[in-house]
């Protein structure tokens, strides 16, 4: 039986399938895709700082009308802050955005800088400072939870090693055909969730001949078999669309089961990117 919600490892529960706000422009694309998602049932919303759509996000959070506790939002800091003196900042700047008290998980966003990286440097001293700050802005409750996106097995050993609080999750790119296996094991074995995004590859993992088979047998969507999969590996996958009933269908994953046989072809697809 798959939990409809998995307890992280500071005890806060976090619900079992995200709806992710990747690519989806500020506006009514995300204001709308967001309320959908919470008026069928999503209860965990996922973004960030360099979406540029916090706003909009929020707006739809408030409009709906939930207890501010019955929703999980997660955002993240931009993986292009590296100085600890502007964490608060920029964390304050994502609260305001998206018209919240808290988040109930903030994130870095990624180990090392989306551009102008210093090539050869792993940033290593920098997450660590960064993450102080947000160790801070965990025991202040400006955050519920912390955690990190994109990190490595080398990141990820650098930050147990000096920091205070684990992370309760790593958010990766995590599909079929693309496992990153060190990644999880490390994570698993260091009780730190994995959080999948991109399960579908960007939609390009679609009309594969194995996976269609399996939404045939048992009369499920490509999308929903994905899911499916991921949550019987024990992640949490992040699924995003900006159509109504792709939406819905998205979190229709909880009355099937993939048997031995279907996740084993599922563990051995092999993807080529497109």
């Amino acid at each position: 039986m798959i939990k409809t919600d998995y307890k992280l490892n500071n005890n806060i529960l976090i619900p079992s399938i995200g709806f992710g706000t990747w690519q989806i422009p500020d506006g009514d694309d995300a204001y709308n895709s967001t309320l959908w998602a919470l008026e069928n049932g999503y209860r965990h919303i996922d973004t960030a700082y360099v979406y540029r759509n916090e706003k909009s996000v929020g707006q739809a959070i408030k409009d709906y009308g939930l207890d501010r506790s019955d929703v999980f939002v997660t955002t993240k800091l931009s993986a292009n802050i590296k100085d600890s003196t502007l964490v608060r900042e920029y964390a304050l700047k994502s609260l305001d955005n998206l018209g919240l008290d808290y988040v109930d998980c903030y994130l870095i966003h990624n180990a090392r800088p989306w551009s102008d990286g210093i090539e050869g440097h792993d940033y290593f001293e920098e997450n660590v400072a960064v993450y102080k700050v947000m160790e801070e802005l965990y025991d202040e409750g400006k955050v519920r939870s912390i955690g990190v996106s994109n990190f490595l097995v080398k990141d990820l050993e650098n930050l147990l090693e000096y920091s205070m609080v684990i992370p309760v999750l790593n958010q990766i790119k995590l599909h079929p055909g693309y496992l990153q296996e060190d990644i999880v094991e490390f994570c698993e074995n260091h009780q730190i969730l994995v959080e999948a995004y991109s399960p579908f590859a960007t939609g390009k993992i679609f009309g594969h001949e194995d996976i269609m088979k399996l939404a045939q047998k048992h009369n499920k969507t490509e999308a929903q078999i994905i899911l499916r999969w991921i949550l019987q590996l024990g992640h949490l996958p992040l699924p995003k669309s900006v159509t109504k009933e792709r939406i819905i269908s998205n979190l229709d994953v909880f009355d099937f089961n993939l048997d031995d046989e279907d996740m084993k072809v599922m563990n051995n697809f092999k993807y080529e990117a497109q």
